[in-house]
């Protein structure tokens, strides 16, 4: 017999008076599993996350967690963990006190208390900070105190609801990095909730992406950015070029909705010929508009002759590379938009996914 999975809801209903938060969720999370709900601000994850961990309690459907069901439970009698974006760090206490916190209410012993609680502050190469407060340390040093006491307890699932938004960019990255290792060394569920797309991409086995209050896609990464599901997934994740039916017709040769990634999207002066060797047998000719020079790459928005407006995106990897004041005179200049028929991606209206 299969292992039940590590978080399975079930027709999960949460209304506050007359708003739907969440929209009768089916849900399985593996045992295991980086999962991340990603979604716009009042999208319903962080809603779903609190049922989860029970501070809400949900006006239908249940929870269960590896096979039990936890709906009418209250939080500390759940086998879970939460880290929140504030850290939430006892101020009064040492690094090894706050993180030994969780052992000390459930009656570990002190000895082997202070030895899970070094053990934890290891995992997270903060072992020699233990004597240190909250206050002397980084922000990225507070938010790995507070994963090492999120898991010193070895919860059977660890709850993250966006830790990393407090951080700046280059600390986000790094912390990114540090806990997809974190979670592979721990082997623990992780259920991340966040609305950077980038982030969730990076970090996930599985993306569930939510808007009102229900997922309108479930997949991997690759999936998720390479075959999005409707035109609010293209373009919340990431960017993408959408046509409409008429547009698809007249300028893509495609029938329905269809979204066409900036990426994929090659420029070249206009009247050049696009060798018949090479895939990229959709053209369409225009005008930059507009150039915004990102460092790595420059992006470009190009009037189509065809009436619609188009990003395109170009990595400046060559030793000539794009800059700041050569990008700028390219403004106005005629181009062809060249593309391959592969990376025409077909959108239908957003389904309301039940996960398994």
């Amino acid at each position: 017999m299969d292992a039940p999975p590590a978080i399975r809801l079930s027709g999960l209903t949460k209304t506050f008076g007359e708003t739907t938060a969440v929209a009768g969720l089916d849900l399985d999370i593996a045992e295991g599993e980086f999962f991340s709900m990603l979604g716009p601000s009042g999208s319903g994850k962080t809603t779903v996350l609190r049922l989860i961990a029970g501070f809400e309690q949900p006006t239908a459907g249940t929870i269960e967690l590896q096979g039990s069901d936890v709906t009418a439970l209250a939080p500390f009698e759940r086998d879970v963990n939460t880290v929140f974006q504030d850290y939430a760090l006892f101020p009064h206490m040492s690094v090894l006190e706050n993180v030994a916190y969780g052992l000390r209410v459930r009656g570990v012993s002190k000895s082997e208390r202070t030895a899970r609680a070094k053990e934890a502050l290891d995992s997270v190469r903060l072992g020699s900070f233990g004597a240190r407060k909250p206050s002397e340390l980084s922000g990225g040093q507070r938010q790995r105190v507070a994963l090492a006491r999120a898991t010193v307890v070895r919860p059977r699932v660890l709850l993250l609801d966006e830790p990393l938004g407090a951080l700046d960019l280059k600390l986000r990255e790094q912390m990114q990095v540090e806990l997809k290792q974190l979670q592979r060394e721990l082997g623990i569920t992780f259920i991340f909730v966040t609305h950077d797309q980038e982030e969730a991409l990076t970090l996930s086995d599985r993306i569930a992406v939510f808007s009102e209050g229900a997922v309108v896609q479930l997949g991997t990464p690759s999936e998720i950015y390479e075959r999005p599901a409707s035109g609010f997934v293209a373009s919340f994740v990431g960017t993408s070029n959408i046509f409409d039916p008429e547009l698809s017709r007249t300028i893509l040769g495609a029938q329905g909705t269809n979204a066409l990634r900036p990426e994929r999207i090659t420029l070249a002066p206009a009247g050049t010929d696009i060798p018949a060797s090479t895939s990229l047998t959709g053209t369409s000719v225009g005008s930059i508009a507009e150039i915004i020079y990102l460092g790595t790459a420059t992006r470009f928005i190009v009037d189509l002759d065809a009436g619609f407006r188009i990003t395109v995106l170009e990595q400046n990897v060559t030793t000539a590379a794009t800059t700041a004041a050569s990008a700028a005179d390219r403004r106005g200049e005629r181009v062809v938009a060249s593309w391959s028929p592969l990376s025409i991606v077909p959108l239908a209206p957003a389904p309301v996914t039940t996960a398994s």
